[in-house]
């Protein structure tokens, strides 16, 4: 299918690890649903199984050799398989996708955070994702201390099978700083796209200022 047949509506969730993503997530997909709007919901690096194989490389401890050109290159594999798979697919059947991060991420943690530079993302989002972008972002921005305490605490609480897949959350506070740098940079340079709400208080008003940005593009596509 090609890019520019799709429909629906893409709508992306991105901040720093400890921002809440998963849990502002899930509440708006339960609101979309009350409202008559089942939403499907995927992640990155991961979403299809191919892509999980992938997000184990990525996230295993054990990786710290892992080449920072190598690192970015599996990111977009990872994509180009849930895109091809997942994310066109029902976007073409006029379908609503929450996806938990996308190439917004790859721009923030490897441009900035790595300092790869944004030209090879760009050409390497062109090649796994054509023209794809999201219609909608929903940033959750906290600040750097808030992130690095819930990461410590949800390390603290993993399971077995997650206990490894740590290797991000290994990363220096400075890599985090410009990776926090990059994203503000990014919602400054694309207000219409980009939804910034901060990630820190009550989880309840958090999910009221999402759908507040989320309602009115929901209404258009059901126009």
């Amino acid at each position: 299918m090609s890019m520019t047949e799709r429909r629906g509506l893409f709508i992306t969730f991105e901040g720093l690890d400890g921002s809440g993503k998963s849990t502002q997530m899930d509440l708006l997909a339960r609101r979309l649903a009350a409202e008559g709007h089942p939403a499907l919901v995927t992640v990155e690096p991961g979403g299809t199984r191919i892509g999980a194989q992938i997000r184990r490389i990525l996230l295993d401890a054990e990786n710290h050799a892992l080449a920072h050109t190598a690192e970015l290159l599996l990111y977009f594999a990872s994509r180009a398989q849930n895109v091809e798979e997942t994310i066109l697919p029902a976007l073409c059947r006029n379908e609503i996708v929450i996806c938990d991060r996308f190439t917004d991420s790859t721009l923030a943690y490897q441009s900035f955070g790595r300092g790869l530079g944004e030209p090879v993302v760009a050409a390497l989002h062109r090649i796994a994702c054509g023209d794809l972008t999201p219609d909608l972002t929903v940033f959750l921005d906290i600040d750097l201390e808030t992130s690095l305490r819930r990461a410590r605490d949800r390390n603290r609480n993993l399971d077995a099978a997650s206990a490894g897949q740590t290797r991000m959350d290994e990363q220096s506070a400075a890599f985090y700083e410009r990776v926090r740098d990059g994203y503000l940079t990014l919602a400054r340079r694309e207000p219409g796209r980009f939804r910034p709400i901060d990630g820190r208080g009550d989880i309840e008003r958090i999910a009221s200022r999402i759908w507040q940005a989320v309602e009115p593009a929901v209404s258009g596509i059901h126009a």
